[in-house]
């Protein structure tokens, strides 16, 4: 029978998946609780919080989600992140954690209800955040549409300055 600090672990990780929409699992080994902190806040900034469960309590969790078996990434000294709403944000927190410490590796994940690895996460670190995406978008977009309005202006803006000029001419003739 289990233990009750394992059945709590348990509902604890189960509301934290209902609540996520994947997660990273990192090694997280040689932190000190500073960096660990730091950590921390920078995926909170990201929509995104990092646990750390045991792996067992981790994987029956997973199994009772219907999600991917990742077993094999579930080894060790673990931590889990997960992400509310962008997995690229939280991606990059740790990427960015694991190039100024060099202590925090990507060991695979979850992200859109498929199991991927360490290159994988890395690969969705270095994508455009979507802010970025809605932004070269909206930039595309409107470049054309640009392009349209300053040719329509053309003949008006020609139109305005030839009359601005023959009306200068006549107040030059009238002055005269």
């Amino acid at each position: 029978m289990p233990s009750k600090k394992n059945e709590a672990m348990l509902k604890e990780v189960n509301e934290s998946l209902d609540s996520s929409k994947g997660l990273f699992v990192i090694d997280y080994r040689g932190l000190s609780v500073k960096e660990s902190q730091e950590l921390r806040r920078k995926l909170r900034d990201a929509d995104a919080e990092m646990k750390v469960y045991k792996n067992n309590i981790v994987k029956i969790a997973l199994a009772e989600h219907d999600m991917p078996n990742i077993d094999d990434i579930l080894v060790g000294t673990t931590a889990c992140v997960f992400y509310a709403v962008d997995p690229v944000e939280a991606a990059k927190a740790i990427k960015d954690t694991s190039k100024e410490l060099n202590k925090v590796e990507f060991l695979g994940g979850i992200s859109d209800g498929q199991a991927i690895d360490a290159a994988q996460a890395l690969a969705i670190a270095d994508l455009p955040s979507r802010e970025e995406l809605l932004a070269r978008l909206a930039a595309a977009v409107s470049a054309p549409l640009t392009g349209f309005v300053r040719v329509l202006n053309g003949p008006v803006q020609g139109l305005a300055t030839a009359l601005t000029q023959i009306a200068e001419q006549k107040e030059g003739q009238a002055a005269a």
